[in-house]
């Protein structure tokens, strides 16, 4: 009896000196002994990206709402220095045009407005329709175009065609050889295949939440995805190559400093993306920034939890055969 109550009290005591973990110590154990349940959250992710994406070829036809450089149209661009409501001047020009696509957006210089753009997907070879929609414009914001040096560009719907299914194609085979070059340099399937769906994960990401956004992607944004899937391989093999080429510490050390790695280059991306998405007047490049910021917030997830889970699997699975990795 006298033994087991030293033993209690020597218990009680060792409780007492067992220092106490901090926030950071419990989210990595949480994170190294989790990961297998944490991979739920990227898989979930890419399922309701996939189901979006579905959503809206089941509702227009397309994976993606085209602009005028994409389906084809005209666009107008007018200088005018004043203050102008573009939704309320996008209703006036639609209800004159109800079975096509009418945008209305500013153009600024130096914080102030310098012009007004005007795109809408008419065919450019109807004269009579597009001098319909010059006359519209002059009547919503009484104007007189024929005194200031208008614009206008004209883009064939067969035109527009071609650059989406040149553009798609650029893609597909970006991401094909992405993939090959990937498989070459492993030589391993699960590693290797890891990569590919964390790159397509992240263009799925970033394609649903363009969707949602309503974001009219144009030739520009089509570029846009392309720097996602190199942004997306960029932390996907640097994580694999520590975790399979090098030897020094555990596994888990391998994926800290990894991270570390990897999560410093994409807030550096993301600050840089911000920055430019602020500073810029460009309706272009601010499609390319908003892409690119979805795609690299995609990529966290993607990266250090979906290729993780993976690669710690397979690693596993080769200790237990007792192939040292």
């Amino acid at each position: 009896m006298e033994e087991q109550n030293k033993e209690q009290q020597h218990n009680i005591e060792h409780k007492k000196v067992e220092p106490k973990k901090n926030i950071k110590q419990i989210l990595l154990e949480f994170y190294d002994k989790k990961y297998k349940q944490l991979l739920i959250i990227p898989f979930l992710i890419l399922f309701f990206s996939l189901a979006q994406i579905g959503y809206q070829v089941y509702k227009t036809g397309d994976f993606i709402k085209k602009d005028v450089s994409l389906k084809g149209g005209v666009t107008i661009t007018i200088p005018y220095d004043k203050d102008v409501d573009t939704k309320q001047l996008e209703k006036l020009i639609s209800s004159k045009f109800q079975e096509n696509e009418v945008i209305v957006r500013t153009l600024s210089s130096a914080g102030a407005v310098a012009g007004i753009i005007v795109q809408a997907d008419i065919d450019g070879n109807d004269n009579a329709k597009v001098k319909s929609l010059l006359h519209s414009i002059e009547t919503s914001l009484k104007i007189n175009l024929s005194e200031v040096n208008y614009g206008i560009e004209t883009i064939g719907s067969s035109l527009g065609a071609s650059f989406f299914r040149a553009s798609l194609r650029a893609l597909i085979l970006a991401f094909i050889l992405m993939g090959l070059v990937v498989f070459i340099y492993f030589r391993t399937f699960v590693p290797s295949l890891a990569v590919v769906i964390a790159a397509f994960s992240d263009m799925a990401f970033a394609l649903a939440v363009v969707n949602i956004l309503g974001v009219r992607v144009g030739t520009a944004g089509i570029a846009a995805f392309l720097m996602v899937i190199g942004y997306s391989v960029d932390t996907d093999i640097l994580l694999t190559v520590r975790v399979l080429k090098r030897k020094e510490g555990t596994v888990m050390d391998r994926i800290i400093s990894s991270i570390k790695t990897g999560m410093t280059e994409t807030i550096t991306a993301m600050v840089a993306v911000i920055v430019a998405m602020t500073v810029t007047h460009s309706d272009v490049i601010r499609q390319i920034m908003l892409i690119l910021l979805i795609g690299l917030i995609a990529d966290i997830f993607n990266t250090w939890i979906q290729n993780v889970g993976l690669l710690r699997m397979y690693v596993e699975r080769k200790a237990k055969k007792g192939i040292n990795i």
